[in-house]
């Protein structure tokens, strides 16, 4: 005679853990082609202004971003609560935007200089005055061709 076992109710077969890897690494994956890397920390308020007639930029990699406006929070105590330049990473004086313009073109492609434009992304509370001296720095570096960023909207609804 045979012996028959009865199976033990409850018993869950093990899990197959042979498809974790491909798991792990589509996973891996897909967050590093989705995932955008900052460029810069603001260290400056950035809250822009509004407009209606804008257009975007066709090649953001030929645009030199500077950013003014008062510091944030975290960096009142270092940098004061007056307006502020910021240049890549670093608060900078408006006297270092020359400097900054020549060491941006000298890291593009001499072909690609002639195309490059100055971005300048002001927070709507700045002092204008500010702004005159960035543009003044900018034309001392011959670097002519400007673009103010701002955000849509209706710039008449956006100061009611």
């Amino acid at each position: 005679m045979s012996k028959f076992n009865k199976k033990k109710s409850g018993d869950l077969p093990a899990i197959s853990t042979a498809s974790l890897p491909d798991i792990v690494f589509m996973l891996l994956f897909f967050f590093m082609v989705a995932t955008v890397m900052r460029e810069n920390t603001l260290m400056v308020k950035n809250d822009l202004p509004t407009a209606n007639q804008i257009e975007k930029l066709d090649k953001k990699d030929l645009v030199m971003y500077i950013y003014a406006g008062e510091p944030v929070d975290r960096f009142k105590g270092v940098y004061g609560s007056s307006a502020k330049i910021q240049l890549n990473d670093k608060i900078s004086d408006v006297s270092q935007i020359q400097d900054f313009i020549y060491e941006e073109r000298a890291s593009k492609r001499e072909e690609l200089v002639p195309f490059l434009t100055t971005a300048l992304k002001v927070d709507g509370d700045s002092n204008m005055g500010l702004i005159s001296d960035i543009k003044q720095e900018l034309r001392k570096a011959n670097a002519l061709k400007i673009n103010y960023v701002t955000k849509s909207g209706d710039a008449v609804e956006a100061n009611d």
